[in-house]
């Protein structure tokens, strides 16, 4: 592999990993030794884990059509081989661990690079890459997580609670079952799980559980065709045929409200699978073949900004650019107050057309903090796009396989 890049980056954020303090501020040490074997552990500390100054981001990569697997240090930019996955079918991740879907099972990769978040401050991990196991449930099965459970919804809606520390320490762990058939993903929610209850033929039902998967609280709203999810810090978002429904917590009760649309939006401009930064309450989708739908959790609006046909959208949210990959293989960004496009680069990908037939080769965009990240299959290559300076390619990874599925961790 070879990078194009400036340097500096990677040696300031070494150097700041070095100099990072072992407790958080408050605590008055800045002695950045480990702990001895006699001391007591410092706040935040996870056992075999090295903590960071900044965030430790790490991509997965996968080619559908070899089987290959590749996880690129973005710190470093070393490409680091994993286990072949053959078959495999879609990607996921939760922050920390890469879910590779195939037909026979879901393979569970832990990518060693996680966020910690206390609220008022948050600590940043990096340890060894190393295998998990497999998990029941290939393709079409839905993966959510958070500090204390990971929910496996399989195809049909049975769904399973697994312990997160059993995965943490690299071991899959013997699953809760829930006792229920669930619409769309179980997702885990200010210690409990959100879901969507299937009634017949009639709308899903909004249900709150308890993580053993006993239902605590009916917020009495339901969910017509439902599609998507995303957690935020305002609530779970479901997005249903009228718009979407945010299921959220305060005090230990849940409550539900709606965000329609607003319009009549035929099923197939409909927002399905959202895609945000990690923590923003910005979600974006696309809105047929020439729009993307922006969501504004926190207004409870949607946008639908016009666009060029869609490949692939994302936003970091507050105040920065929706940035679109289209058909022209360019990246386009748009001021989402008021849609208009305001930066359009260079074409980056030689096949963007092609990937409208097949979805599951469709690129994506990963958005954080600083940065964007968009694969390029045919080119066996990721861009790191500075989103905030004119979507400046910063870097380009030039690789040994086809990133076909790709997905951000340390996040």
């Amino acid at each position: 592999m070879s990078v194009r890049r400036n340097l500096a980056s990677a040696a300031s954020a070494l150097l700041a990993a070095a100099l990072l303090t072992t407790g958080c501020a408050g605590g008055g040490d800045t002695d950045s030794k480990p702990a001895s074997p006699s001391s007591a552990a410092p706040h935040g500390h996870v056992e075999g884990a090295t903590e960071a100054a900044e965030q430790q981001s790490r991509l997965l990569l996968g080619d559908p059509g070899t089987g290959d697997t590749r996880v690129l240090d973005l710190i470093t930019g070393k490409v680091h081989n994993t286990a072949r996955r053959p078959g495999v079918t879609e990607l996921a991740t939760d922050g920390r661990f890469g879910y590779f879907h195939g037909a026979n099972g879901t393979h569970v990769l832990d990518s060693g690079a996680w966020t910690v978040d206390h609220g008022d401050h948050v600590h940043y991990y990096r340890a060894e890459i190393r295998d998990v196991g497999e998990l029941t449930g290939g393709t079409g099965t839905r993966v959510r997580s958070d500090a204390g459970v990971t929910a496996v919804t399989r195809p049909g809606g049975r769904a399973g609670v697994y312990a997160r520390s059993d995965l943490e320490k690299g071991t899959i762990g013997t699953p809760a079952e829930l006792p229920g058939t669930y619409a769309g993903a179980v997702v885990p929610y200010a210690g409990h799980l959100v879901a969507l209850e299937k009634d017949g033929d009639g709308p899903a039902k909004a249900v709150v559980l308890d993580r053993s998967g006993k239902r605590v609280a009916s917020p009495q709203a339901e969910c017509d065709d439902p599609r998507g999810d995303a957690v935020t810090r305002r609530g779970v978002v479901l997005g249903c045929s009228d718009g979407a429904l945010l299921v959220a917590e305060a005090d230990g009760a849940f409550t539900a409200a709606r965000i329609p649309y607003g319009e009549n939006v035929p099923k197939e401009e409909r927002a399905g699978e959202f895609r945000h930064r990690a923590g923003s309450t910005t979600l974006t989708a696309p809105a047929g073949r020439n729009a993307v739908w922006v969501l504004d959790v926190t207004e409870r609006a949607w946008t639908r900004v016009g666009t060029g046909p869609v490949v692939a959208a994302n936003t970091a949210g507050e105040g920065a650019p929706l940035v679109v990959l289209e058909t022209d293989g360019a990246l386009h960004a748009y001021d989402i107050a008021d849609g208009r496009e305001t930066t359009v680069t260079e074409p980056l990908l030689k096949d963007a057309p092609s990937t409208m037939t097949d979805p599951t080769a469709a690129p994506v965009i990963e958005i954080d903090r600083s940065r964007a990240y968009l694969n390029d299959p045919e080119g066996k290559r990721v861009y790191e796009i500075d989103y905030n300076d004119a979507l400046r390619v910063a870097r380009t990874f030039d690789l040994d396989m086809r990133p076909t599925l790709m997905a951000e961790t340390g996040r």
